[in-house]
């Protein structure tokens, strides 16, 4: 069962496809802190080779037929492409699923005050994270803010060069002498994660001036008053560029790489793939780290509405049709893994970790200790996706997330397979998962392509 690492196999013309995709993966961290910026990179992209938006067929009465490629989003935060294969699609689709959000700060729909000369913005923070880690870091604010007048406001401070950036402030260890005996989930309170936005008082406001000056630059900036938070989105997240990281720049620093390095994997998989004999479909959603709820998470019926559009236009009339495709489809359900961590040890099962240089991780199940809120493979589906792994050369591990009685967590899989459909959990080794900056392995992401583009092909 040893298995070697996955370095010591390349010839130099895969190094060079290696560095190619860890350079495109980089670019699509940077570029994509949120999923409306994710979900956007992905319609390009989609369009740039050929994908045709789905609506726009259905409202023009198109007709799809094997050969077609096009796409659906929903609400700008989540997409899902399909390239139409030559099987009935009643026979089922192979699908990849990923994830585009990450753990962040919110900023409240009431969040601008001024204290002791000071200005802030209050914030929410989203998914599981450790409090403590956002403090004194800088940090970016990406997002929209939407008028009453349906003007959209982009909004993305922090992240140029020249930009201004942002923090939360920490007591300093002088006097933290109490602040040092609470425990790790106390130390940081939620509500003290406020963003410090400004100091200048505006000249000629005798109250709250320092607020009225940060007023007064978003009015110029923006065009936009107090009351437009109100129905804005903005999102505060590390800033600053993915690095290679490593003296042999062999990993890759980032924020957002759970689930971002699965879902670019996933799509630059996808779209390398130019036909195929069995539909495909590639699904990037929202909100799973908050139980992948609402209008843009895998629980909504966008996929299940979208398919459905996509079967009248091939002519599919058959009420029992969409049941069909969904119960017969496989499907690979990729967020990233824990990676073993020498530092902490105790918290994993050695036999049954995920390491980085392995190549890409299947988890048979996840859930919590007693395989809580889990999707749990068959062992006849795990094969074949090991038979296609094997086929392609692609290095593949098997793992758990910790000890069964260290915590645990899920993915959407278990979501998917309520149609009936095979669906196994799979990604990539992450080291620091959660934290605001994370750690992956180039030659993991590699071998996540592979694996992607092999099960597309399957």
């Amino acid at each position: 069962m040893e298995q070697k690492n996955t370095w010591l196999s390349y010839t130099a013309a895969q190094k060079k496809e290696l560095e190619k995709i860890a350079a495109g993966y980089r670019e699509f961290l940077d570029n994509g802190k949120t999923e409306r910026e994710c979900t956007d990179i992905a319609v390009e992209a989609a369009e740039k080779a050929g994908y045709k938006n789905l609506r726009e067929l259905v409202k023009k009465g198109g007709k799809i037929k094997a050969g077609d490629k096009v796409y659906a989003e929903c609400m700008g935060k989540t997409i899902a492409l399909f390239n139409i294969g030559k099987d009935d699609i009643e026979a089922g689709m192979n699908i990849l699923g990923a994830h585009i959000d990450s753990p962040r700060l919110d900023v409240k729909q009431n969040p601008l005050y001024e204290d002791s000369e000071l200005a802030y913005l209050d914030t929410h923070y989203y998914g599981g994270i450790k409090k403590y880690q956002w403090v004194a870091l800088p940090l970016a604010i990406h997002g929209v803010i939407v008028k009453t007048d349906g003007t959209t406001v982009e909004v993305c401070v922090g992240e140029d060069e020249d930009d201004p950036v942002f923090c939360i402030t920490d007591l300093l260890i002088h006097l933290a002498g109490e602040q040092m005996e609470k425990k790790a989930a106390k130390v940081v309170e939620g509500e003290n994660l406020d963003l410090l936005i400004g100091s200048e008082p505006l000249k000629g406001k005798e109250k709250e001036a320092v607020k009225e000056g940060v007023l007064k630059l978003l009015k110029e900036k923006y065009d936009v008053e107090e009351r437009d938070f109100e129905s804005a989105e903005l999102e505060i997240v590390p800033a600053g560029r993915s690095r290679e990281a490593g003296f042999d720049r062999s990993m890759i620093l980032g924020y957002g790489q759970d689930d971002r390095v699965c879902a670019y994997a996933s799509l630059q998989a996808f779209l390398d793939v130019k036909s195929v004999k069995r539909t495909a479909v590639c699904l990037l959603v929202d909100k799973e780290e908050i139980g992948s709820v609402g209008a843009t998470g895998m629980q909504s019926r966008f996929f299940e509405n979208a398919l459905a559009e996509l079967l009248v236009l091939m002519g599919n009339n058959n009420p029992l049709a969409l049941r069909r495709a969904l119960e017969n489809s496989r499907m690979l359900s990729s967020d990233v893994s824990a990676a073993f961590d020498p530092l902490y040890a105790s918290q994993f099962d050695k036999k049954n970790a995920a390491y980085f240089g392995k190549g890409i991780v299947f988890n048979k199940y996840t859930g919590a200790r007693g395989k809580s809120g889990s999707n749990d493979a068959s062992a006849e589906y795990f094969a074949f996706v090991r038979s296609v792994m094997e086929k392609e050369g692609v290095a593949y591990q098997t793992a758990e997330l910790g000890k069964v009685d260290a915590g645990g967590g899920g993915t959407i899989a278990y979501i998917m397979s309520l149609y009936g459909m095979d669906v196994v959990d799979c990604g990539m080794a992450v080291l620091s998962m959660h934290a605001p900056w994370e750690v992956t392995s180039k030659s993991d992401l590699y071998e996540g392509y592979k694996a992607y583009k092999a099960f597309i092909n399957a």
